[in-house]
């Protein structure tokens, strides 16, 4: 059984093995192999109480186990006298994180920068890193660690810090780890080029901190690297986040709420499927938000509608949506659109009304179950997922009885849950009624155990009925090698798998296939006769 279950620290697939030649070689036309291939790497998990306490904890292992390796960009015309920088970049965090990297190495990639595979033989060493919680920041404090063992050894080496921990903490990391050269903040992004220019150029940069308000309009992020499979591809169409969820502290480092135009949207759709995407997951920290900073209006259901006809694609899914804004037209719009699947992600956080009242959420126990009514009857195939926080400021015993109560009731297919921790500069911080640490951990695990009886009993029922599965590579099992694929319920890196037998299709095709096993939170399939469906799946 693989470490926690759903949601709660796994093993995660890596996107796949890169090969070691340039873009073109053996690659998709943006540098993505065509076939890639799943390996499992572990998440390093750990817990710190601030940036100084994370520096001290970490243990004498040795370099960082790097996520996964990245693909090289362009190489420099020939007789280019000038050698070309080479960096080698760590992508953490979540899915909108990634889409940063893949912005970042798109950007250095044009201006003719090699992006390196191996940290030892690049010049710069460059970490995306995630300050949403605790865990979160010490494996970017490790993964920093580990590139500054890289740079002891060989002190022409430079180390870089982007993302939300540097644009969260950039004065404390500058003065905690003083081997950092840069740290580049959110909206600093577009510059990257010139200040890495810079800073191989000479010993250390005049202002070593590039960090500013992440206020920056929500721009295109087209001629991105992709680091994800060819077949499959975030696309997020918001930034920032105007919620008043009392525990989160991202609103603070990734600015207010700021949509793309429907136009940008479709357009950076249209370049995914250009470069083999079919199936586009739509991100952000609020996607039923979207538009509503334009003029007032939450606009996500038009833009499912316009995504619906772009050609080319297959599968649209939804990752991250709020329940206090998913209204009737968006209902609709998940039911009447072919390429959307009914897959929804909807954190709902708790389901007694006073924790979600101390936790700024807008809807309470009783919109939540008529929601999730009316969903389930107008959404025929609906798969939910949703997270829960446990261990929140106050929790009693009963209410969280009353949680674990509801997701039994509530029978949602994939639920993940996470112990409360304090965030710096959030009104959660300050309330009182702390929970222990080793309450709030035992609490996860019996939900998780509450839950773990539903998505198996749910993968039970699904034997003997027929899918279509979008097939992502080879994966190495006890039972040697085989597919590994997801149908419309499973949203990639997060949820299970579905195992078919190697040499039945391709990475990145579609197979009609009937479910003959069960491996916990993973599936077992074989070809079925009929071929799969060209567009809304079943």
């Amino acid at each position: 059984m693989r470490a926690g279950g759903e949601g709660t620290g796994r093993l995660r697939v890596a996107p796949f093995d890169y090969p070691t030649g340039m873009a073109g070689e053996g690659t998709g036309t943006d540098g993505v192999p065509s076939e890639p291939v799943p390996v499992l790497v572990p998440r390093p998990r750990g817990v710190c109480g601030n940036l100084t306490e994370a520096v001290e904890r970490r243990s004498p292992r040795g370099p960082a186990v790097l996520p996964y390796p990245l693909a090289p960009g362009p190489r420099r015309e020939r007789g280019t006298r000038v050698k070309p920088i080479s960096v080698h970049l760590v992508s953490l965090g979540c899915p909108k994180n990634l889409v940063d990297s893949e912005v970042i190495l798109g950007r250095i990639g044009a201006e003719g920068f090699i992006v390196s595979p191996d940290p030892e033989a690049a010049d710069v060493l460059m970490v995306n890193t995630c300050g949403f919680i605790e865990s979160a920041k010490q494996e970017s404090i490790d993964t920093i660690l580990g590139l500054v063992e890289y740079k002891e050894a060989d002190p022409a080496k430079r180390v870089v810090v982007a993302g939300c921990l540097g644009q969260r903490y950039p004065e404390e990391l500058h003065r905690e780890i003083p081997e950092i050269d840069a740290i580049v903040g959110l909206s600093e992004y577009s510059r990257m080029p010139a200040i890495l220019r810079e800073l191989v150029g000479n010993a250390r940069l005049a202002h070593p901190v590039q960090v500013n308000a992440p206020d920056h309009p929500a721009y295109s992020e087209g001629s991105r690297l992709r680091l994800t499979p060819a077949h499959s591809a975030y696309l997020r169409i918001s930034e920032g986040c105007d919620n008043p969820c009392t525990f989160c502290a991202i609103p603070s480092f990734r600015g207010r709420f700021r949509s793309k135009a429907v136009q940008t949207v479709l357009d950076e759709a249209r370049e995914l499927i250009a470069s083999g995407a079919t199936e586009i997951n739509l991100i952000s920290q609020d996607l039923t938000s979207f538009g509503f900073d334009l003029d007032g209006g939450y606009h996500l259901p038009e833009l499912l509608r316009e995504l619906d006809r772009v050609e080319g694609v297959r599968w649209i899914r939804l990752l991250y949506t709020y329940p206090y804004k998913f209204s009737d037209a968006m209902i609709d719009a998940v039911a009447e659109c072919e390429r959307v699947i009914p897959y929804i992600d909807m954190p709902i956080q708790h389901i007694d009304d006073l924790m979600l009242k101390r936790m700024g959420r807008r809807l309470g126990e009783k919109g939540t179950v008529e929601l999730f009514r009316r969903m389930r009857e107008r959404i025929p195939g609906l798969v939910l997922r949703t997270t829960f926080i446990v261990g929140f400021p106050g929790e009693t015993e009963a209410q969280f009885e009353k949680l674990v109560s509801f997701v039994q009731d509530a029978r949602i297919e994939r639920v993940g849950v996470f112990p409360y921790s304090d965030e710096d500069g959030t009104p959660a911080a300050k309330l009182p009624g702390k929970i222990a640490p080793e309450v709030a951990a035992e609490r996860v695990e019996r939900l998780m155990l509450a839950q773990q009886e539903i998505a198996f009993a749910w993968n039970q029922e699904r034997l003997g009925t027929e899918t279509d599965v979008l097939i992502d590579g080879v994966t190495e099992t006890e039972e040697g090698e085989r597919l590994a694929g997801r149908s419309y319920g499973e949203a990639p890196e997060i949820d299970g798998r579905i195992f078919l037998p190697d040499g039945a299709g391709k990475p990145g095709e579609y197979l009609r296939a009937r479910i003959v096993g069960v491996e916990e939170y993973d599936l077992v399939a074989e070809p079925a006769a009929k071929a799969a469906g060209s567009r809304r799946p079943g």
